[in-house]
């Protein structure tokens, strides 16, 4: 038999994860939320009753077992094509970002598959939480949706590809009450010719590849991976980057090799790159001394509340011509950088809160070895694991982008049109 023990506040999640596994009637136990609260002294009684519960369902003749039927999370709607009607309907259905979409008519669905070489019946990767198959045909549904060129097809489908890798932790990424999100950088020459920006603005608003490619995307995790917020999307806050956050590297002012060729692609392939990621803090920076921006950069890197300290996780910093500009100048390489910032950026454990502090040291402690309230924690495993990005326009900003903690960013080659 199966089971499956959650806490009350995912209550929900776990009924509609099972039930997009086509095991709706599979039991499940709960345990007080928020574990924080409880105290180690009322623990055992809370073991005593789920293990009570637990073998009272396996006495339980008809309980229900897991079922390898999954559920379909696409099907044809034969409704008007107004905007507004099919605006509306997508609020009621649950299958908007709540902003208005495109109806997907298979004239412009059609339109759009017709840039890729692939069936549109192929299954692209099965998403979670609700583990619904990423056709091309769905990706394709979804990017009409959003406001997408057809040209953006392959970008799309590359970017499902890599958020579907057992290290980008997709299911932590869009079950979690964290504020996590997907940004997306676009590398190589698909990035131009989509007119994707990477240099002024390029996190903001104003240029239709940007928000179009990762509101498809959005939609995409949503309406096939199943993640609708207070339902399977548990985030407490959310962020704004949840409805679109992609870019371009700005490649031609970097002074260093560009992301995707740091990851083994030549300069000639397109690439798209998903990263986990938690927010974006403004870094305005007005030295022209090298050190001192890596100083400045490295004390904003450091905060308690971090996924990335008790993790060790995978920050990325976005910095601006301008600055990357006086590192080159002073002779730093883009792994010299990394090197900086990591050292630099290492944390006193006691900054931690007790319980956090706690935690940590059962994460890193292989790792680490035993983590005291003076042990300097460090960021990421490994300054290799710190991503830089060269992008944005004119001005004395650099980003810096912490990450989920448990997430890795994988980067994928998109197919050429």
């Amino acid at each position: 038999m199966a089971v499956t023990v959650c806490s009350t506040a995912f209550e929900v999640l776990g009924r509609r994860q099972a039930a997009s596994l086509g095991c709706a009637e599979l039991p499940i136990v709960l345990v007080p939320h928020p574990f924080g609260s409880i105290s180690r002294s009322a623990l055992p009684k809370i073991a005593k009753e789920v293990a009570a519960q637990i073998a009272n369902l396996m006495a339980e003749k008809n309980t229900s077992r897991a079922s390898t039927v999954l559920v379909d999370h696409c099907e044809m709607l034969n409704v008007s094509s107004d905007v507004e009607i099919f605006h509306r309907l997508c609020i009621e259905q649950k299958l908007s970002d709540g902003l208005p979409v495109i109806p997907p008519t298979p004239e412009r669905v059609q339109k759009m598959l017709a840039q890729s070489a692939r069936k549109p019946e192929e299954v692209i990767a099965r998403l979670a939480p609700a583990f619904g198959d990423a056709t091309v045909a769905r990706i394709a549904t979804n990017a009409v949706m959003a406001g997408c060129t057809p040209q953006c097809l392959n970008v799309l489908i590359a970017a499902v590809e890599a958020i579907a890798c057992p290290e980008f932790n997709l299911q932590g990424i869009q079950a979690t009450t964290n504020p996590a999100a997907v940004w997306l950088v676009v590398n190589g020459p698909i990035a131009s010719a989509l007119g994707v920006n990477g240099g002024a603005n390029c996190l903001g608003q104003g240029v239709s590849a940007n928000v179009t490619i990762g509101r498809a995307l959005r939609l995409i995790m949503q309406n096939i991976g199943g993640a609708f917020p207070g339902d399977m999307d548990r985030a407490t806050h959310g962020q704004p980057g949840k409805i679109s956050l992609c870019c371009a590297e700005n490649e031609s002012v970097s002074p260093w090799i560009s992301l995707h060729v740091e990851r083994g692609l030549s300069t000639e392939t397109s690439s798209v790159t998903a990263v986990g990621f938690s927010g974006t803090l403004n870094m305005n920076i007005h030295s022209k001394n090298a050190h001192e921006i890596l100083r400045s950069i490295a004390d904003a890197m450091a905060h308690g509340p971090s996924n990335d300290y008790w993790c060790g996780g995978e920050p990325w910093i976005v910095i601006s011509p301008e600055h990357a500009q006086i590192l080159s100048e002073a002779g730093l390489s883009k792994n010299e950088v990394k090197q900086h910032l990591w050292e630099g950026s290492k944390m006193s454990a006691s900054r931690m809160a007790d319980k956090d502090l706690e935690r940590t040291r059962r994460t890193r402690r292989e790792e680490l070895g035993e983590i005291t309230a003076h042990t300097k924690l460090s960021i990421s495993r490994s300054a290799s694991d710190i991503g830089i990005l060269v992008a944005g326009g004119e001005g004395t900003h650099s980003v810096y982008i912490p990450g989920f903690g448990n997430s890795r960013s994988v980067t994928r080659a998109v197919d050429a049109i």
